[in-house]
């Protein structure tokens, strides 16, 4: 990597967090870790959401199908401006247990400085458990344009003027 590379800065939160790395030198994704479980969303009585706090010490979480979980990495993240951290899913954890990050990419804002949180769903027909210390998403760091927001009457026409949503066939 040159000297001119950005430098992803990271603060351990909690004591026990990991640093996030790349399995690979030229792995775009460095690896993040689940270190704390914060809180599980599920379907309760009548079809309402609903969710609980979990334990600070809870070292495994058993994620029911359909069920979403916040998991804390422990870890505060910067980039500095210009650029944003992505936090997206694994593709090992998603082909083999059905759990995915929910908000794929998951921004983080480069004024962000509280614990990176992972959104994470199981997809499959069976509980997934998590542990501490798994490897749950990863981070991409990637450049951002800051555009202004011009209001204008109309825009330009175009051949594709309308439609959108599948209205160019299958």
């Amino acid at each position: 990597m040159s000297n001119s590379s950005p430098k992803l800065s990271v603060v351990k939160a909690l004591p026990d967090a990991e640093i996030p790395k790349r399995s690979h030198p030229t792995d775009s994704g460095l690896d993040l870790h689940a270190c704390r479980f914060e809180r599980v969303y599920y379907i309760a009585d009548e079809g309402l959401e609903a969710y609980h706090e979990l334990r600070p010490d809870q070292t495994e979480l058993h994620l029911q199908p359909g069920c979403r979980a916040l998991v804390s990495t422990g870890i505060c993240a910067t980039v500095g401006p210009g650029y944003e951290i992505q936090l997206r899913p694994r593709s090992g954890l998603a082909l083999k247990q059905g759990l995915t990050v929910l908000n794929t990419p998951g921004t983080v804002d480069e004024a962000f400085r509280a614990p990176l949180g992972v959104i994470l769903i199981n997809h499959s027909s069976v509980p997934q458990t998590i542990k501490k210390g798994d490897r749950i998403a990863q981070a991409v760091v990637c450049p951002v344009i800051l555009c202004d927001v011009v209001e204008v009457e109309s825009l330009d026409e175009t051949a594709r003027n309308t439609g959108g949503f599948g209205s160019t066939g299958a």
